[in-house]
């Protein structure tokens, strides 16, 4: 019960995103490879953070959220101006090239580095754990791409920047909780 709750707060970041994600014109094709691609790091960033828990400190973990929340806030604010581009230069189709995905599939599943890390400590059946956490993260990022798109229809060109201010906001939130 302890590890399914646990599995949908890590899920939870991954809806957000992809919430905000879906208002913009990214293509349902991507966020299933964006959904499946999350749910994969939600698999690895926990076992590698276990094995590299014993040899690194507990401080590498805050360092590489709050890497993640750094690139949440460009991600958004990016997003954000493209109020103000000329809709010529705007493509509106999001992230679109492998390596971007994958950047913000990572960024998206950086957290569960740190609940790796702290995992180690815990006698749990590991791959039963980190399988239940991909998967949770991969339906839950489906389910906040797709409603994303039913609600970016209703907000229209505002859809982009809606999208943009909460990835911001995420990753502020990412960055002020390890600065305090």
């Amino acid at each position: 019960m302890a590890m399914s709750i646990m599995a949908i707060a890590l899920g939870m970041d991954a809806f957000s995103v992809c919430m905000g994600m879906g208002m913009t014109v990214f293509r349902m094709r991507r966020a299933v490879w964006a959904g499946m691609w999350i749910g994969l790091f939600h698999i690895l960033m926990p076992l590698i953070g276990i094995v590299l828990g014993h040899l690194l400190s507990t401080r590498f973990g805050t360092i590489a959220e709050m890497a993640g929340g750094l690139l949440l806030l460009i991600i958004g604010f990016q997003m954000i101006l493209s109020l103000v581009r000329p809709s010529s230069v705007h493509s509106g189709t999001g992230y679109t090239s492998d390596a971007s995905l994958l950047v913000f599939a990572f960024s998206v599943s950086i957290d569960s580095f740190s609940v790796g890390l702290s995992m180690g400590l815990f006698r749990t059946k590991l791959l039963a754990t980190v399988f239940l956490f991909g998967l949770t993260s991969m339906m839950m990022a489906w389910t906040g791409f797709y409603l994303g798109r039913k609600t970016g229809k209703f907000f229209g060109k505002y859809g982009e920047v809606l999208g943009g201010i909460i990835l911001f906001l995420l990753g502020l939130k990412l960055l002020l909780q390890h600065s305090i």
